[in-house]
């Protein structure tokens, strides 16, 4: 556990992105401090969203930094360190993909049980996708039973599950 691999964003793509705008970087795995831990990454999740911060442009999420790892979800076991609850052995969720190892403050990491279900279901419909899926039919929408829903983006992530949980939840029609 020496070495580290990590993607950095070398220059921002114009259109597409390719290759030439990524750049592999091999560092040191970094040694954790008092309430630190280092995840070794399983799984990232890739989303849309990213290719907006690759824009160094105004937006609700900070642009990705030149240079530097890009970040996303990620769920990983905890290999070093410890605090807040989190200990080595642990499965955890956080927000720093894009890498093998990561640092980060433990409590800035969600411990999550791989029993109860495919680590990767984290990164999605147990995760921020099915969250915001969730929220938004059920808490901004408020769909009730027997509403028909229509839903714009129903081949992306949340959209599909919006269905899927209108469907459950009792809409009369969903129209994707």
């Amino acid at each position: 556990m020496s070495s580290n691999r990590e993607i950095h964003l070398a220059s921002r793509p114009q259109g597409w992105p390719t290759a030439d705008n990524f750049r592999l970087v091999e560092t040191e795995v970094p040694t954790p401090g008092p309430g630190q831990i280092v995840v070794r990454n399983r799984f990232i999740s890739v989303d849309p969203y990213m290719r907006g911060r690759m824009n160094d442009v105004k937006s609700y999420v900070p642009p990705f930094a030149l240079d530097a790892p890009l970040d996303g979800g990620a769920v990983g076991e905890v290999v070093a360190g410890g605090g807040a609850g989190i200990d080595v052995g642990d499965t955890v969720l956080h927000g720093l993909g894009w890498r093998e190892y990561a640092l980060l403050d433990a409590g800035s990491a969600r411990r999550v049980d791989p029993d109860l279900a495919p680590v990767t279901a984290y990164l999605s419909v147990l995760g921020m996708t099915g969250l915001t899926a969730y929220a938004g039919l059920l808490d901004v929408a408020a769909m009730r039973p027997g509403e028909t829903v229509f839903v714009s983006g129903a081949a992306g992530a949340v959209g599909s599950m919006v269905g899927q949980i209108a469907k459950l939840r009792g809409a009369g029609r969903v129209v994707g």
